[in-house]
């Protein structure tokens, strides 16, 4: 956590005399070539210090303390930004490193307090970062279903104390016993004057007599060690700068490399100081529509989720659409289903549709475990690990006859699948078996969660982040058991199946020494090479190995076999252990990414169900038998995509469960390179220059998470 080399914010550098000194000192190390990993008030700095380079360079020749020489050969700076802030206050990115962890720490506090909170029927006002940004609460009041959220951005309007105290109230009434109410540091009212926690809890004590707390985070949220999620974005938007650096010329501008989406992009750095001072300014001027709009689709989307699933309307208010839904759980459990449920439930009833729970995945379908479910009923499941709906591997095929039974008799109009790979097989079984049942010509979706992350069609599924984080956490414990006994290198198995992606992301966020894993095949000259790369390592000041291996990577290099052959071949250099991480990595509570993740994109995914059908309302029955009615909702590169489950078989190998291309394997380089091993590797990929856009109201609909 926190930065090795160290960080301040320099006074002297802001002055003329101290950028002086800085240029002096760069030429006498011969550096024309800087990194800035900071915010926004590093990289303007950065970039007045590259604007006035020349001039500095003639002043330090006037003084005589370098010569004519130096003046030519270091005529040009380059400068590259990678934006690191907790409170991704930076226009431009989609998730500014360090913004994941914060968010960790956010919400294992909320965690916490939500269990004393429970038992003592009290309301917690909690003050969060973000001194001109509410990022962090808008997204730890997603992922926590808090009551109510104080930002600068979107100031409450006029008489929101009342609204406010009414809603708390009601919650009350609805036998909720918590309420959290998250405060940005920086919130104000629409007048501009600032929202305290103080002021909030004194108002709730005040009108409702509630027993009122107030927790202040302070900055807990900048400590504590990176999540699995920033130590990749950190690694892969370091390797873009060092490209960036490599290609600039003294005519390209200072460049940010930026996340969008999953993708990695280079933006000119003043458009992006530009843009995030715009932001301020249109809040400073009262236009708050358009501050929101500025920050970018990311926290659109996230506000514009917020609202739909934090406040019931009353019955009276809702449409009627007279749909029935349905949503299960398939497949193994991950964490981030409940959060999905709970998303795609409320959306539904929102939308104007009856809600139906499916128990127990297509088989629970089958025997008729089926009820309605209610906006309360799943209130607070954002949190929970697992699956609450309970979640069965179980296909249909075996059972179409008697779930197309019970679609007739709850007269199901909609399904909503979340799942891993079988939810893809049960949706094609169930897209097949329309030409024979009729109850399956209606509109089908399904969402990615599994921790394997193998499903076709996403980059990302739900839960893999949090299984990832275990992997992470647990790796960086054995590091330490190891270092501590000197010369020993720990064998590691995750799960998968045959996807490698936990295997491989984990070795790269734990700095692992290898993966192995079933995508890329390798051999016994390849296992020699890493015992006698860890041989040479033990020479060094690190005495200590961490390898990785996917539980089907290959079927005759098992883990005991590599374990066996790294502890003969490592005889009198280093000793070895290993360790099967197993169920552990199903468990546990779900990280802020894949609640946030799990909420949006069920979100999404129940507003299509809701065009659908009507779209295929005919004379007073719902039919939907073509290919683009069963769909699986997926982040692609840098949006969220809606794809026919039938085109999607190309895509997919079938045998070993995996999509034939995955985007991750572009960084197994990177992850060989931290590991001291020589290799290339590919920058066909790299992001190219583009410039600021604002986007348009509809793009925040298809945006990032």
């Amino acid at each position: 956590g926190g930065t090795v080399i160290g960080s301040a914010r320099c006074k002297s550098f802001r002055t003329r005399e101290g950028r002086l000194q800085a240029a002096y000192n760069l030429v006498q190390r011969g550096i024309t070539n800087l990194c800035v990993i900071g915010g926004d008030g590093s990289l303007t700095g950065a970039n007045l210090f590259r604007e006035e380079w020349s001039g500095l360079l003639e002043e330090l020749a006037q003084k005589g303390k370098i010569d004519e020489e130096a003046v030519k050969k270091y005529a040009y700076l380059n400068i590259v930004g990678m934006v690191g802030s907790i409170d991704n206050d930076f226009c431009g990115t989609d998730m500014t490193i360090g913004t994941d962890s914060a968010l960790h720490r956010i919400i294992e506090v909320v965690d916490a307090i939500m269990t004393t909170a429970q038992s003592h029927q009290r309301t917690f006002v909690l003050e969060v970062m973000g001194r001109h940004c509410g990022y962090l609460a808008l997204v730890s009041a997603l992922a926590c279903g808090a009551d109510w959220v104080f930002i600068p951005e979107y100031p409450p309007e006029e008489g929101w104390e009342d609204s406010m105290c009414v809603k708390l109230s009601e919650n009350r009434a609805r036998k909720k016993r918590l309420n959290i109410i998250i405060v940005a540091e920086g919130a104000i009212d629409c007048h501009n004057k600032p929202i305290t926690s103080e002021k909030v809890k004194d108002l709730v004590v005040q009108r409702l007599g509630f027993d009122t707390r107030v927790t202040i985070l302070g900055h807990v949220q900048r400590g504590g060690t990176p999540s699995a999620f920033d130590r990749i974005l950190a690694s892969r938007m370091g390797v873009e700068a060092v490209l960036a650096l490599l290609e600039a010329t003294p005519a390209t501008p200072a460049c940010v490399v930026s996340l969008s989406g999953n993708q990695a992009v280079r933006l000119p750095l003043m458009e992006c100081v530009q843009m995030t001072q715009e932001v301020q300014k249109a809040m400073d001027e009262g236009r708050f529509v358009e501050a929101v709009r500025l920050r970018g689709r990311s926290f659109e989307n996230n506000l514009n989720t917020y609202k739909l699933l934090s406040h019931k309307k009353p019955d009276a208010e809702l449409p009627k659409s007279n749909f029935n839904v349905a949503v299960l759980n398939v497949g193994a459990p991950a964490a981030g289903m409940n959060a999905a449920v709970r998303a795609a439930v409320r959306v539904g009833i929102t939308e104007g549709h009856k809600m139906f729970a499916v128990i127990d995945g297509f088989e629970g379908f089958a025997k008729g475990k089926i009820k309605e479910i209610s906006w309360g009923d799943v209130g607070g499941w954002t949190g929970q690990g697992g699956s609450i709906l309970g979640t069965k591997r179980t296909l249909p095929a075996k059972y179409l006859e008697k779930i197309a039974d019970q679609m007739r008799t709850n007269n199901i109009n909609a399904l909503m699948v979340i799942g891993g790979f079988e939810a893809y097989l049960g949706l094609l079984e169930l897209s097949a078996a329309r030409e024979k049942y009729d109850e399956f010509c209606v509109p089908m979706v399904m969402v990615p969660a599994t921790v394997s992350n193998n499903v076709p069609g996403s980059d990302f599924s739900i839960g893999a982040d949090t299984a990832l984080n275990t992997i992470t956490d647990t790796c960086d414990r054995i590091k330490q058991s190891a270092s501590g006994t000197k010369r020993r290198v720990f064998i590691i198995e995750t799960m998968g199946g045959y996807c490698g992606y936990l295997a491989n992301m984990g070795a790269l966020a734990a700095g692992a020494d290898a993966a192995y894993i079933f995508e890329e095949q390798f051999d016994i000259r390849e296992l020699q090479a890493n015992v006698e790369h860890l041989t040479e390592k033990m020479k060094t000041s690190i005495q200590r190995g961490l390898v990785l291996r996917n539980e089907n990577c290959n079927e005759n290099y098992t883990t005991d076999f590599i374990y066996q052959l790294y502890s003969e071949e490592g005889k009198g250099v280093f000793d070895c252990r290993k360790n099967v991480l197993g169920h552990m990595q199903q468990g546990g509570a779900p990280s802020p990414f894949d609640r946030n993740f799990g909420t949006k994109i069920s979100a999404k995914a129940m507003q299509w169900i809701s065009k659908k059908l009507k779209e295929t309302y005919r004379k007073g029955k719902v039919f939907a038998n073509t290919d683009d009615s069963v769909c699986l909702l997926g982040m692609c590169r840098r949006n969220l995509v809606f794809q026919p489950v039938a085109e999607l078989k190309t895509e997919t190998d079938f045998v070993h469960r995996i999509p034939k291309e995955q985007w991750w394997l572009k960084l197994r380089p990177l992850m060989k390179i931290l590991a001291k091993y020589k290799t290339s590797y590919d920058v066909s990929d790299s992001g190219q220059l583009e410039h600021v856009a604002m986007h348009s109201p509809k793009e925040a609909e298809t945006g990032a998470i």
